[in-house]
């Protein structure tokens, strides 16, 4: 209960006169800012599948640009670009159902990035574990700047396409009749999401993106209706799960991607148990029709 007894050594001294934890927390908070706004259509669109997908498939691409000593962010992203266009061509042209298809292209590029890791030595594998689970406290200037630049991407490429994504959301004929072109919209998006996971990995690891992806924004939507506040409110509440996660990290020993990850998941758990526990307290107090007294 240290967090209570002596609030000031828990919340505010590991961010003074730390150039880690600072770097730390800049870089979970644009990471946030990118996933948060980006997310925040995958929740409404139901694609959580599909992010989870795009999150696993950049695995191939870190570890064959790793293996070659070239840069993992570029090979993350040519990575996360082949995985969005193999979704869009067998959304097109396979007969099957599309959770079926992304499944496949799922299990596929996980394979490859398992089969690329195993094949070299230990040291490799363990270099890479920090790309499969975070090292937000090692992040540097170049990856905030990384960062800073898919947070911008994201947030011009949601305003300039936020009137397509809304009415795709609600009924993607209506986008069609209206001149929207609802698949470049949707291929947007798809490679909107690249950039969010791809800029994220380095700071809560890529195993653990799509909490962030999907857990802000999703507790998002049990709070607020309309798309606007949805998307601020899922920063707010991701950018709360930052800085818990540090704290926690750093005050107890914990992994910081892994700790900030399960305070989005907790959050959100929070508010379903109330919105839950608030709904049946409500019809409980409700007086059934049939019991109401009767005046005479």
């Amino acid at each position: 209960m240290e967090f209570l007894t002596n609030p000031v050594d828990w919340w505010i001294d590991p961010f003074l006169n730390n150039g880690f934890m600072q770097k730390a927390l800049l870089a979970g908070l644009l990471a946030v800012l990118s996933t948060s706004v980006v997310g925040t259509w995958v929740v409404l669109r139901g694609m959580s599948f599909l992010g989870d997908a795009l999150a696993h498939g950049v695995l191939p691409g870190i570890a064959i640009a790793f293996v070659l000593g070239t840069s993992t962010t570029l090979g993350a992203f040519a990575a996360a670009i082949v995985m969005v266009l193999g979704v869009s061509l067998l959304r097109t042209h396979s007969p099957l159902p599309e959770d079926t298809s992304i499944g496949v292209l799922f299990v596929g590029f996980l394979a490859l990035a398992v089969v690329i890791m195993s094949s070299q030595s230990g040291a490799y594998a363990g270099e890479l574990s920090k790309f499969l689970f975070g090292s937000i406290t090692a992040v540097d200037n170049a990856d905030l700047v990384r960062g800073a630049v898919a947070a911008a991407v994201s947030l011009l490429g949601v305003a300039l396409f936020y009137r397509s994504f809304l009415v795709m959301t609600f009924n993607e004929t209506q986008a069609k009749l209206l001149g929207l072109r609802p698949r470049f919209a949707n291929a947007v998006l798809l490679v909107l999401v690249a950039v969010s996971i791809v800029a994220s990995f380095e700071a809560v690891g890529n195993l653990l993106v799509f909490a962030y992806l999907v857990a802000p924004p999703a507790t998002a939507t049990l709070l607020v209706r309309r798309v606007p506040l949805i998307m601020a409110t899922a920063v707010v509440l991701g950018s709360v799960s930052v800085v818990v996660g540090l704290l926690i990290s750093v005050n107890h020993g914990t992994a910081a991607g892994a700790s900030m990850a399960l305070t989005s998941v907790v959050i959100f758990l929070v508010v379903v148990v109330v919105k839950a526990a608030g709904k049946a307290l409500g019809s409980g107090s409700r007086i059934p029709q049939s019991a109401a007294p009767r005046s005479h």
